[in-house]
Parts: C-alpha cells; structure tokens; sequence
C-alpha cells in the first residue's frame, strides 16, 4: 500500500494502529528524579499528557525534543492558525489520532472552526477553501507524498510569507511528521476526555 492509496472514508489508507500502548507511559510512582523534573510541573498544571510520559521512558531524547518542539509551538514566525492548519494535516495524513485529538482543541484556540477541520481532513481540493488555506495543505500534502514543496506552491505562499516562515512551514511538517509517526509507532492512546478522528 502506498502513501496515495486511500481508504472507503477518503482517509489515507493506512494499516491499523496499535490498540494498546507498545510502550508505556511512565507511571508517577516509578519517576525518576529526572523524570520528576520535566514531568512534575506538567502534573501541577494538568498538562501531563500521555505524549509525555511516555517519551519520558527516554529522558536524554525528551528533554532535547521538547527545545525544538517548544519552538514549533510557541516561538515559531507563523500565525497560530496556519502552524494548526499545518498540524492538523498532517495528522490527518498519518492518521495519527492522538495528534488530532490535541491540535482540534488547540485549533479551535487559534480560532478554527467545525468547518475548517472537515476542509483540513479533505485537503487543498476541498471546494470551499480560502487560497492562502489552499496553498497552507498543498504544501503539506506536497511534503508528505514527495518531501518537498513544489515551485508553484512555494511561490505562491511566498507573496505572503517571509523566508523564516517559509522555512517554519517545513519544519512545522516535518516535526509533526515526525511526532505522528511516534506516537502511532508507540501506540500513544487518547488520553481521557481527548477526541479523536471524527465517528
């Protein structure tokens, strides 16, 4: 099966995901002093999401992915919407549930709408998107089938956008690529109240 193969849902058509975790997410009874670090202050703001404590089970590589990640989230030049819209995508396209899940609610803060995520799980043929919309999940579905953005789509994000957005778009793909396949590699499960894809 390949990347353009597509199931009976107009989803990716993709093998199924784990149904129970392969790794598991570090219970607070067995934290190590290092994990306690990182993790203790996400428990005290109510953060501590399955994402984290099961990449905890590898310290080293958490706390240097969480510097990039950080960026991507919260320092990136991109508007909040577009970085979601991006997100979303490619979350879609990975059929990574639990990236979904979180990035529908943080989407919904950056103000996307019921409306937005059908257009995002469509993708760029969607009838009734905006360009600017257009051209955000072109370059995403560009990315993730060909890894690379073709010249047409990079010119036209670039009338809007500066060079360090431009490469910020790359990098928002790539790193969540990057978690998608983590977290469906993983078998990190919906925490408890989370939504996933759309019944």
């Amino acid at each position: 099966m390949t990347r353009e193969d597509k199931s009976s849902d107009g989803s990716p058509g993709q093998r199924p995901r784990p149904a129970q975790p392969r790794i598991a997410p570090v219970p607070r009874e067995a934290w190590s002093e290092a994990q306690q670090e990182f993790l203790g202050p996400l428990e005290q703001t109510g953060k501590l999401y399955n994402v984290f404590s099961t990449l905890a089970n590898h310290p080293d590589l958490y706390r240097d992915w969480t510097t990039f990640a950080g960026y991507i989230l919260r320092r990136s030049t991109l508007p909040r919407r577009d970085s979601e819209m991006l997100i979303l995508r490619i979350g879609w396209l990975c059929q990574a549930e639990y990236e979904w899940g979180q990035h529908v609610r943080m989407g919904r803060r950056a103000g996307l709408t019921d409306d937005d995520f059908r257009r995002i799980r469509q993708g760029p043929e969607a009838p009734d998107l905006a360009d600017h919309d257009r051209r955000l999940l072109q370059a995403t579905d560009e990315l993730f089938h060909d890894a690379c953005i073709s010249d047409a789509t990079w010119q036209a994000l670039s009338k809007t956008f500066t060079m360090q957005q431009m490469m910020d778009v790359v990098f928002t793909v790539g790193e969540y690529n990057l978690v998608s396949m983590a977290l469906n590699s993983f078998g990190v499960q919906l925490d408890e109240g989370l939504e996933g894809f759309p019944k």
